[in-house]
């Protein structure tokens, strides 16, 4: 049975997060496992205003969350006060095993019913004084892309919902599955939640450059023993520069990011195909098997071998 993905949607709806996900978990064609189902449900189904100045029309109303393993909440516009409704709604499919996801405003529905409540949750910078002073048991914070408690999970900005929904099929199904979607999407590489949410952008002065052009070309060359001084040299500037446009743009260190890369390498090709460990060290990078068990374990608590054995 395919995985029920619902959006909750509100009068007036901000329809680019709800199309993300859509993309994420909808038809990507016949080569892709098409393992999740997506559709739309509102507490007053009919025509729903949206801020493209057109209406959508949504026939599901509330009975759809009953039946939801996840339940996605983009930009709640309607406002942090929810009916007892579709309070009781949510909290009846979260208690279920239903995921709950908010995603920047949408983050009103779960923190207002306790479900964040002595959690970290990713919030847009421009809610946190409003959620601190509502909900003060829920630790919000602004300067990530967003947090997945697994059962309750939060993206702060809308621009983040490619990454959250592709993290979920990566928990779910895997990373190569993950990494499929985002190149038929043609996606960015898959952003961790840990990184920053928006870089700190000089009040003057030119812009920095952005680092995705060096991104793609080390994700291509994962094989090669990258280091920062190449890293630097085919961007053409310092290490240190390097080092600190990474800081300020992701919020993780070069060093970070490429192990990311590598490991999230070697989990497709573990999900993917019955080469040895010691070639897959060898094609992502991590230049042996003892380096990469070391490294897998350090990052998934995991050997490379027991991760194989549970996505076959």
């Amino acid at each position: 049975m395919k995985h029920r993905v619902v959006a909750l949607v509100g009068s007036p709806q901000e329809m680019y997060p709800v199309t993300c996900a859509s993309a994420v978990f909808g038809y990507q064609g016949p080569d892709i496992p098409h393992l999740y189902d997506f559709r739309l449900c509102a507490e007053r189904p009919g025509p729903i205003a949206t801020t493209m100045g057109a209406d959508i029309l949504v026939t599901d109303g509330l009975e759809a969350l009953a039946e939801a393993d996840t339940i996605l909440i983009a930009n709640w516009c309607p406002g942090p006060d929810i009916s007892a409704e579709l309070g009781d709604a949510v909290l009846a499919a979260h208690a279920r095993g239903a995921r709950i996801v908010g995603i920047c405003s949408g983050i009103h529905i779960p923190a207002s019913l306790g479900l964040l409540d002595g959690r970290t949750a990713a919030a847009h910078w421009e809610l946190t004084g409003e959620l601190a002073r509502r909900y003060p048991k829920v630790r919000a914070d602004a300067t990530v892309l967003y947090v997945d408690h697994g059962d309750v999970a939060t993206a702060g900005a809308t621009a983040t919902t490619i990454d959250l929904c592709l993290n979920q099929v990566r928990r779910e199904h895997g990373a190569a599955l993950a990494m499929r979607i985002g190149r038929q999407l043609a996606a960015a590489p898959h952003r961790e939640g840990c990184q920053r949410q928006f870089p700190t952008l000089p009040t003057a002065g030119p812009l920095p450059d952005s680092l995705a052009p060096l991104l793609d070309w080390a994700t291509a060359n994962l094989d090669r023993r990258l280091t920062l001084e190449d890293m630097a040299a085919w961007s053409g500037t310092s290490p240190r520069t390097l080092s600190r446009h990474f800081s300020e743009q992701l919020g993780i260190s070069p060093g970070r990011w490429l192990l990311d890369r590598r490991i999230a390498g070697a989990r497709a090709l573990l999900e993917e195909t019955d080469l040895p460990v010691e070639t897959i060290a060898q094609r992502v990078g991590l230049s042996s098997a003892v380096n990469l068990r070391r490294r897998f374990h350090n990052a998934l608590s995991t050997t490379p071998a027991a991760y194989r054995r549970s996505f076959r």
